[in-house]
């Protein structure tokens, strides 16, 4: 498990550009039949991925997590944007599709992540944060969670976002997720853009072809700054960071958040005018 410790904002506009990406970007999420984590001291969430060819456990050193298991005292959020795979859960399996999200809660010790095809495999994101209340591990299929469209084409803008794991949803104690689709011609997220002071959020994207990017824009609203990214990378957001995106191409994004409450709405707006 790589550990990424929690950055100054006055401390962060001084990066280069190599440095930021050290120090926000996450990279190689999906190596066949590895698991990788990212610990950020940004609220102790874990950013990780898994794609197996067989089955995968997790495991984790219990010096870092100061705990026998990591879900010991922890949940997880979970998407599949891979082929069809299986999270077995302490004996239990639950099969995931394309985009189908999964929360699990609290206590659940053994973990293992297979693929239904190896010459398609799944490819497990997740989102792991500390808990102190267990709930019931949960599907929500692609199908299930209910789509709210935004935005408009003047503005390169049409998005249709779709909460998994929320207060309305999928109970947590306080993870939140969610996926964000743009639609064909429109390639910005989240703008006018926000802060959070009460939580930190980690954006995935995926669905660019190689030849794409999205340009991720983040640091204060006075000292912004930007990482290029690539297809299946994510890149972790502190709350004192804007957190906003333009493509060169439409693309999807997996949102997680953990820290102060789960009120989707509770954010900081910036005005265009204040952007530097």
């Amino acid at each position: 498990m790589e550990i990424r410790n929690a950055v100054h904002p006055e401390h962060a506009a001084l990066f280069d550009t190599d440095e930021l990406r050290e120090q926000f970007l996450v990279q190689e999420l999906f190596k066949p039949d590895r698991f990788k984590l990212i610990y950020s001291y940004f609220d102790r969430l874990i950013v990780g991925g898994i794609c197996p060819l067989s089955p995968v456990t997790i495991d984790v050193d219990e010096k870092i997590i100061g705990a026998p298991y990591l879900l010991d005292r922890r949940e997880m959020g979970l998407f599949n944007i891979g082929g069809p795979g299986i999270v077995t859960i302490d004996g239990e399996n639950v099969s995931l599709n394309f985009r189908d999200g999964l929360y699990i809660g609290m206590g659940a010790k053994d973990l293992v992540f297979s693929s239904s095809d190896q010459n398609n495999p799944a490819k497990f994101y997740i989102n792991c944060a500390p808990a102190h209340t267990a709930y019931p591990n949960t599907r929500a299929t692609f199908q299930e969670a209910e789509p709210v469209e935004l935005g408009e084409m003047a503005q390169s803008n049409i998005r249709t976002i779709r909460k998994y794991i929320h207060p309305d949803g999928i109970k947590s104690c306080q993870l939140v997720m969610g996926m964000t689709t743009l639609e064909t011609g429109s390639i910005w997220n989240t703008m006018p853009v926000h802060t959070h002071q009460r939580r930190m959020e980690a954006y995935f994207y995926f669905g660019l072809s190689e030849e794409q990017v999205v340009f991720h824009f983040m640091g204060e609203p006075t000292e912004t700054r930007h990482i290029v990214v690539r297809n299946e990378e994510a890149v972790l957001s502190p709350s004192w960071s804007i957190h906003s995106g333009a493509g060169t191409s439409n693309y999807t994004f997996i949102w997680g958040m953990v820290g102060e409450n789960q009120t989707f709405t509770d954010m900081d707006a910036v005005p265009m005018t204040d952007l530097m």
